[in-house]
């Protein structure tokens, strides 16, 4: 009988780490949304919404997990934020910070990892270019999510809320950054890629 396991039917990276079953499944899901609060402390302050570190996590789980565990690993993530602990940004913590200004993003997280994670299955990965179009694909989703969100929340909160200055508060202050990391990945997954087929 096979092992029951939450693993993508097209191997990702994560795959080559171990024996899929669902023990392995649980703890790439539990590291996932490890390395996205420890990356939520990276923080540059900004108001509305801080630049953090988080954004590359999330892609990069996607990437690394494949769609459907890459999505749990976020709602596992945004689950214990809620419950308490303080893995959201700044060490926040509380549904108050979901229903925030950011909580968009936070939603986005699931559908960009998803995103990612499908793309990953179809080898994008394993090309630098891929990889590079797969976050920004991935950037896009959160930003789709987070821009309308956050809108709302300026507006709920007395601030100005049109077009202009929601991109200037959610949007233009984050695309060098999110440039940059889209590019650090197109060098880093591809590489892992080479060096898990050189070790089999």
């Amino acid at each position: 009988m096979s092992n029951i396991t939450l693993a993508a039917s097209r191997p990702v990276l994560a795959d080559r780490l171990g024996a899929r079953s669902i023990a392995t499944d649980i703890a790439f899901i539990a590291a996932g949304a490890a390395l996205t609060a420890g990356a939520a402390q990276i923080v540059i302050p900004m108001w509305p919404v801080p630049i953090t570190g988080q954004t590359f996590a999330v892609l990069f789980v996607g990437a690394t997990l494949g769609s459907l565990r890459g999505a749990l690993s976020m709602l596992l993530y945004i689950g214990l934020g809620v419950a308490g602990l303080p893995v959201f940004a700044e060490g926040g913590a509380g549904l108050a910070k979901v229903l925030g200004p950011t909580g968009g993003y936070m939603i986005g997280f699931v559908l960009a990892a998803a995103l990612v994670g499908w793309l990953a299955q179809r080898e994008w990965d394993r090309k630098v270019l891929g990889t590079i179009g797969a976050f920004l694909a991935g950037t896009v989703v959160i930003y789709a999510v987070g821009l309308p969100w956050l809108s709302v929340a300026l507006g709920q909160l007395g601030y100005p809320n049109d077009l202009s200055a929601t991109l200037q508060a959610g949007l233009y202050p984050f695309i060098p950054g999110d440039i940059l990391k889209a590019l650090i990945a197109g060098g880093l997954l591809p590489f892992a890629w080479k060096l898990v087929n050189r070790a089999k």
